[in-house]
């Protein structure tokens, strides 16, 4: 089996659907068979209390994963989604910088993590995964940097509102520097459009803007700015369960459909 292939949902401006992304891409995943597994790397832990995981449920999270370096099956909870796995965050993400200002290469905690596990899945019997999403906090901090590292290629989300490219050099800055040392072989995957509104032209606007700049990489799938969306979280669940018939949610199974044709591509 193909060892799987891990992306970082990353974008350090807020607010621009990252992890609405991670959860529902994650669940359409899932519901084409693949094997997925989730790791919510942000203090303020919605993917996690999108998929239903309370506060009292998340004994070992993924701060116990890259500062006390638990192995991560012990992190491990399943959701209400058949083949969705997910490692909660919590608030203690949050001191994650200060604990590992000493350590030389903490760049690769969740690497590390991530290769040991999947080493011994290969061998043994735990879950072998198909695609791993890490939930990236708004910023370009120890915890991106770990991501970035891990990761095969970057999923990032951009808003259709106005100035949606500021700040993007910066990230697209980082990337090389992860690049020259920490994981030369980092690439972007691909570019969604988010928060996306037929009825305005601005999001026209931008984005076009984004595919002058990112040409193919930008997936042709767009998210909408959508209420189901926005509603779904606070019911614990994704919003492919939560209405699977609403505009955002037949986004993104068109999305999760293009992401694999991608990967189909990338190996032919």
């Amino acid at each position: 089996m193909a060892r799987p292939r891990i992306f970082a949902v990353v974008n350090q401006k807020g607010g621009v659907g990252k992890t609405t992304t991670s959860i529902n891409l994650g669940t359409a995943l899932a519901a084409v068979g693949r094997r997925v597994l989730i790791v919510d790397f942000d203090a303020q832990g919605n993917a996690s209390t999108g998929l239903g995981i309370s506060r009292a449920e998340r004994l070992q999270t993924s701060y116990d994963l890259v500062v006390d370096r638990i192995p991560l099956e012990e992190a491990v909870l399943s959701t209400i989604v058949p083949r969705l796995d997910i490692i909660p965050g919590d608030e203690n993400l949050s001191g994650v910088e200060t604990e590992l200002a000493g350590d030389a290469h903490r760049s690769y905690r969740l690497k590390e993590a991530l290769q040991t596990y999947i080493a011994r899945a290969e061998t043994g019997d735990l879950v072998k995964y198909d695609y791993v999403l890490i939930d990236c906090p708004p910023s370009l901090s120890a915890l991106t940097m770990n991501a970035m590292t891990a990761a095969d290629a970057l999923l990032v989300p951009l808003q259709c509102e106005f100035l949606a490219l500021e700040g993007l050099s910066q990230l697209l800055r980082t990337v090389e520097v992860v690049r020259s040392g920490l994981n030369p072989t980092l690439e972007i995957q691909g570019v969604v459009l988010t928060m996306y509104d037929r009825r305005n032209s601005l999001s026209d606007q931008v984005a076009n803007e984004v595919r002058s700049f990112f040409g193919s990489k930008v997936y042709n799938t767009v998210i909408p700015r959508n209420v189901r969306l926005s509603e779904a979280p606070s019911f614990g669940k994704p919003a492919l369960l939560y209405d699977y018939r609403c505009p955002g949610s037949e986004a993104y199974i068109r999305l999760a459909s293009e992401v694999l044709q991608r990967e189909k591509a990338r190996v032919a």
